[in-house]
């Protein structure tokens, strides 16, 4: 059994971990409320409810229940099943690098989602008034954005080619997780 002394300083020692987890995961988009829960369930030693992750955040039941489908979304924590208990639980993925491609593959596939919707819609008028336009500034303007829109492109099939190299690790045969590894990260 750990020491009442021992086991203070390593709650005291977890706080200050689960405050810098929170203040990063803002870098990401999600609140520090959200990365506390997220934080609180990376240091438990078990599965935890909504109830128990509640105590231990101080937030409301509908705030957590929120900040759980957020993270269950961003594959930072799981749901699981607990025998003998009705309520669902939950756990962190602790695997930081999984977290990381997780993240970033759904923003990159997003961003290229959007993007390419927007130059579907415009690309059929650009290309009608760089050929048909009534003057010859609106011709140029439009060969001008056409040519931004080529450009945005290699950006996005760039982006998916590190989104594929990221979700297959074959990113790690660039980028060894260890300085001197050349090992591709599989497991």
């Amino acid at each position: 059994m750990v020491a009442d002394n021992d086991s203070q300083k390593i709650e005291e020692s977890r706080d200050i971990l689960i405050s810098a987890i929170a203040q990063t995961m803002v870098i990401y988009g999600v609140t520090p409320s959200v990365g506390r829960i997220y934080g609180v369930l990376y240091f438990a030693d078990k599965p935890l409810n909504l109830d128990e992750i509640k105590d231990q955040v101080a937030m409301s039941k509908g705030s957590v229940s929120t900040g759980l489908r957020d993270l269950l979304d961003t594959e930072m924590v799981i749901k699981v099943w607990k025998k003998g208990d009705r309520k669902d639980h939950y756990i962190a993925e602790k695997d930081f690098f999984k977290n990381f491609f997780a993240f970033f593959t759904k923003m990159l596939r997003q961003e290229r989602n959007i993007i390419s919707r927007a130059n579907e819609q415009v690309e059929g008028t650009l290309k009608d008034i760089a050929v048909n336009g009534d003057s010859e500034e609106a011709k140029e303007m439009a060969q001008g954005d056409l040519k931004d829109i080529e450009q945005t492109m290699t950006y996005f099939d760039w982006t998916l080619r590190l989104a594929n190299a990221m979700e297959s690790r074959e990113i790690f045969e660039h980028f060894p997780k260890y300085k001197g590894d050349d090992s591709t990260g599989q497991e």
